[in-house]
């Protein structure tokens, strides 16, 4: 039998090692949501926010690989505790990942607010975000009860936030090829799209570690995919 004191002292490190998960996620949250805000009401001082924000973001996925490793390290664990302690270094990676989004998309605040009207391609983008916010939500409740139920839910929920960029992508690459002009603001809000799209992706990832670590095994189901925008050999980045 394990000393009663180790097995206690592991459980203590472990529920940290969630905490500072859960913690990490809500900050990621809530620097997606400020960044909508700053797009959506041109705020430059809320989107520098948000990018002095990715710094602890960074720091924290650090402070998470290096917690993970040490108890690895130290505590020798088997079975669900190692599947565990390995999955939350995955998961503060795609985190981490979502909070570059995030900082992505505050950096085009500067360049849209000089942009005229763009009511139709933001209010997709409105939706998209919106989508990927309660996802984000959705997800680290998942995490917290381990619920492979709120997790397969998330999972499921990446398709719209996929159609609804490939509708947007469509739409744009129509209206630059005939106003020439909106060339450059379309460019960017296709930036923005992709970012909020590729943060659909990691919280779906995240779901898929959830399941992992709740069921023992991987989530088997086809994941659903809509977006189809590489088919025309185009990447949106940075």
């Amino acid at each position: 039998m394990p000393n009663s004191h180790i097995v206690s002292s592991f459980d203590e490190d472990l529920q940290k090692l969630r905490d500072k998960i859960t913690d990490m996620a809500e900050l990621v949250a809530d620097q997606f949501s400020d960044a909508e805000c700053a797009l959506t009401t041109k705020d430059l001082k809320l989107a520098a926010q948000v990018k002095e924000k990715d710094n602890y973001v960074d720091q924290m996925e650090q402070e998470i690989e290096k917690t993970a490793i040490e108890m690895i390290a130290i505590r020798s664990p088997m079975a669900d505790d190692l599947r565990e302690i390995i999955s939350a270094i995955k998961i503060s990676n795609a985190l981490e990942r979502i909070g570059d989004y995030a900082k992505n998309l505050s950096k085009r605040v500067s360049v849209l607010s000089e942009v005229g009207d763009y009511t139709v391609s933001s209010s997709i983008i409105s939706q998209m975000i919106s989508i990927i916010n309660v996802m984000n939500e959705d997800v680290i409740d998942a995490y917290i009860h381990k619920s492979p139920e709120k997790a397969i839910s998330v999972w499921t929920r990446d398709l719209a936030v996929d159609n609804l960029y490939n509708s947007l992508f469509r739409e744009l690459l129509t209206y630059m090829m005939e106003n020439p002009e909106y060339i450059t603001a379309a460019t960017h809000l296709l930036f923005v799209a992709k970012n909020v799209e590729r943060a659909g992706d990691h919280i779906t990832n995240i779901a898929e570690l959830i399941y992992y670590i709740v069921e023992g095994t991987p989530l088997e189901m086809v994941r659903p995919k809509g977006d189809n925008s590489s088919e025309t050999n185009v990447e949106f980045s940075g």
